[in-house]
């Protein structure tokens, strides 16, 4: 079992990295750099030959994620979670005496950019990616990097079909990720609501443009059928929309025990702004699309006594959580959400396969050395921030869940489950 080794360096060590240049807008590639504390940085943001990985003493690793755009606070947490744990690694002597260096590219949300992001970095000649960060630029990437074999591990990114291609019974070998996935998040939130909050009845709304929110409404409302729970309205909207009350006034009527809204922060706190004058006392429950709802909703007595999953809470008294934490504050002065944390697993389970390619004495960025990643990733067994990961047969690992109670006006800790 390798167990967590980095995670008790001191902020020292930390804060002596040099910063990261800022991120690239409009689709171009934020400057690519060795995070090696000697502040080695190419800031033109030209590619470097196809397959080269260039010094011998440097193992380039990518990162792709929306710095820019509207889910930008999900693409700098995960970038700054993993950037925070290969300074630290670079900082204790980096892999094998190599620093591990960085290129960027925000991909401002979008699967078209995501995919012209991916053949930037594979320009740059980087050995591996963490990355995407949400779903649909995931799944964009995900084809080019299977047939690729680029070794992949996304932070955050929850659809099954990420790993693995129902349809065909495919298993992308070369896709892992740090997060749990959407029919986990699915299931794990309909159990809830029978066995801790015992409901009987159950409203569902959700987002027919968005496959994050249909594979976990799916996913929740098969496990509500298994446990009894009535399903006594399904309501939907369109990616984007801003008025839910003609939905929310066909749920009021229903009385439903519990309100089931699988999606992404910005529209819970418009479908909690909308919900009272509608009629809905209903409990609300979520996943971890929600997580920083409670930075954009105005008044948060809206989602008082709501819950919803989550792989992370800075109120978890782990002490691999806890330095995390200090860690992170230290170097930007915030406390991280769950996209930070996460991220930084992803790069915690990234190196550790890199070290065992470094010791097998391969040559970075070569076919030999990224299916020694691959190889190394699928037996992972590793103490991470958000929990001790193993995979399945899917590359999707296999962790217990934090949910989050909305009390009080904040989000709090209620427990892992």
């Amino acid at each position: 079992m390798k167990k967590l080794r980095i995670l008790s360096l001191g902020i020292s060590l930390v804060l002596a990295c040099s910063l990261f240049a800022a991120c690239g807008s409009g689709g171009s590639p934020a400057s690519s750099q060795a995070a090696s504390g000697d502040g080695a940085a190419s800031a033109s943001g030209e590619a470097t030959p196809p397959g080269n990985a260039g010094s011998d003493a440097v193992i380039k690793v990518g990162i792709l994620a929306p710095l820019t755009g509207s889910v930008a606070q999900y693409g700098i947490a995960v970038s700054n979670g993993a950037k925070l744990y290969i300074e630290q690694v670079n900082a204790a002597g980096g892999v094998n005496g190599k620093q591990i260096e960085i290129a960027e590219y925000d991909e401002e949300g979008e699967p078209e950019k995501a995919v012209t992001g991916y053949n930037y970095l594979l320009d740059q000649g980087v050995t591996a990616i963490i990355g995407d960060v949400t779903t649909a630029p995931t799944l964009a990437v995900v084809p080019e990097a299977n047939a690729d074999n680029i070794p992949m591990i996304t932070a955050s990114a929850t659809a099954a079909a990420v790993t693995y291609d129902e349809e065909s019974g495919t298993v992308y070998d070369n896709v892992f990720r740090a997060c749990f996935i959407d029919p986990f998040q699915g299931e794990k939130m309909a159990a809830f609501a029978s066995e801790k909050l015992e409901a009987k009845t159950v409203a569902l709304l959700y987002n027919t443009g968005s496959d994050y929110s249909i594979g976990v409404k799916d996913a929740f409302a098969a496990k509500a059928g298994e446990l009894g729970l009535e399903i006594v309205a399904t309501e939907a909207y369109a990616d984007g929309a801003v008025d839910f009350q003609s939905q929310l006034t066909n749920i009021g009527a229903q009385n439903p025990d519990v309100l089931f809204l699988p999606d992404y922060y910005e529209t819970v706190a418009l479908v909690a702004q909308q919900a009272n004058s509608a009629g809905v006392t209903a409990a609300m429950l979520g996943i971890d699309g929600w997580d920083t709802v409670m930075s954009v909703l105005t008044d948060a007595s809206l989602l008082e006594g709501a819950y919803y999953c989550s792989g992370y809470s800075a109120e978890d008294t782990t002490p691999a959580v806890q330095q995390f934490l200090v860690d992170y504050k230290g170097k930007y002065d915030e406390e991280p959400n769950m996209f930070g944390a996460q991220g930084y697993d992803a790069a915690m389970i990234l190196v550790a396969a890199i070290e065992e390619a470094e010791a097998a004495g391969l040559e970075a960025a070569s076919d030999e050395y990224r299916q020694k990643i691959i190889d190394v990733m699928k037996a992972t067994d590793m103490d991470c921030v958000t929990g001790h990961v193993t995979y399945d047969e899917h590359n999707n690992p296999e962790k217990t869940a934090v949910i989050i109670n909305i009390t009080g006006g904040d989000a709090k800790f209620w427990g892992k489950y």
